[in-house]
């Protein structure tokens, strides 16, 4: 009887004095926005991270002049890096797949308007924005190893679309490359998840924005997220108001040069990875309703939740593809 107390007391105290898991976490400021991480080793990776940052800020940021896509935007450098040549040929592919509606050269049109990292031009009208639209067309950009090339040296490249989604799959594979199991990582919005919340013993859980006019957050929905990625584009945080006091998007159709006119608020897409998911979420921003949905037939792999507007200004959204409910 008292070997079998013992027993039971010994059992006790290993039961009490076993931790629980615990997650690492990391997060910061970066590319103009803040990162979160959360993984479920113990190793602190933040030097590394910070490494990982800094490299893709010198290859692609547009705010810093002496990046590598600054240089060639300024037509005074034709080298780029590996990270430069990956995004640029999956902007690309997704260029080609989306007939144009996605195109990284826009940032010609986005500056003028004001929402990108050059000068605003006063007073434009359709005849300045129809002769910069000369400039705009991914297929007028080509990769020869490691130089990129411009048809037109007014072109101006700007991969904010889908740099931030990018950068978050370097950092998950970084993390992967450590044995990291399960992690979190969100940039901006932008997520990709692997395994489970160790600490919750569950899915990770991410949460969809509700689209707020006036700058505030709340969450309209939130859902599982497991070894997968999820990026979010909307209208309803980065937009101008003109003279007339109309409200106009950073959105710009491609083909025309002009914001695009939406009723989409809001656009979630789930993708294997975050920078496929980030570029397709711009690109059914500009797309509309009915392209989305002809799109998504061929496309199973993407999942996408809208938030829009209907004929009375009441939000509603729609779930396609099998978007988690």
């Amino acid at each position: 009887m008292k070997h079998f107390s013992f027993l039971l007391l010994t059992v006790a105290l290993f039961y009490s004095c076993k931790q629980e898991p615990k997650n690492t976490r990391l997060s910061g400021a970066v590319f103009g926005t803040s990162y979160s991480l959360i993984y479920d080793v113990d190793t602190n990776y933040q030097k590394q991270v910070d490494s990982l940052f800094y490299v893709i800020n010198k290859s692609m940021s547009t705010y810093q002049t002496n990046s590598n896509i600054s240089k060639v935007n300024r037509n005074e450098s034709k080298t780029v890096d590996t990270h430069f040549i990956k995004v640029l040929e999956d902007a690309k592919r997704i260029h080609k797949q989306t007939e144009g509606v996605f195109d990284p050269t826009i940032g010609t049109i986005v500056n003028a308007l004001g929402f990108g990292p050059e000068k605003k031009i006063k007073s434009l009208d359709s005849l300045k924005i129809d002769s910069l639209m000369q400039y705009v067309g991914l297929d007028k950009i080509y990769i020869e190893g490691t130089s990129v090339y411009k048809k037109h040296p007014e072109t101006f490249i700007d991969f904010n679309a889908i740099a931030k989604g990018y950068a978050v799959d370097v950092v998950a594979e970084f993390l992967e490359s450590k044995n990291v199991s399960n992690y979190l990582v969100e940039i901006g919005g932008e997520i990709r998840s692997k395994g489970n919340n160790i600490e919750k013993n569950s899915a990770w859980t991410v949460g969809i924005d509700k689209p707020n006019f006036d700058g505030t957050q709340s969450i309209l929905k939130a859902i599982p997220l497991q070894d997968n990625a999820m990026a979010t584009s909307g209208t309803y945080r980065k937009f101008q108001i003109d003279e007339a006091g109309n409200r106009y998007a950073h959105i710009i159709d491609a083909k025309t040069g002009y914001p695009s006119k939406t009723n989409i608020l809001g656009v979630s897409v789930l993708a294997p990875n975050c920078m496929t998911a980030d570029a397709y979420a711009t690109a059914f921003q500009a797309m509309g309703m009915d392209k989305i949905k002809t799109f998504l037939t061929n496309h199973p792999e993407l999942k996408v939740f809208l938030v829009f507007e209907n004929e009375k200004q009441e939000l509603e959204t729609i779930s396609l593809n099998g978007f988690p409910e």
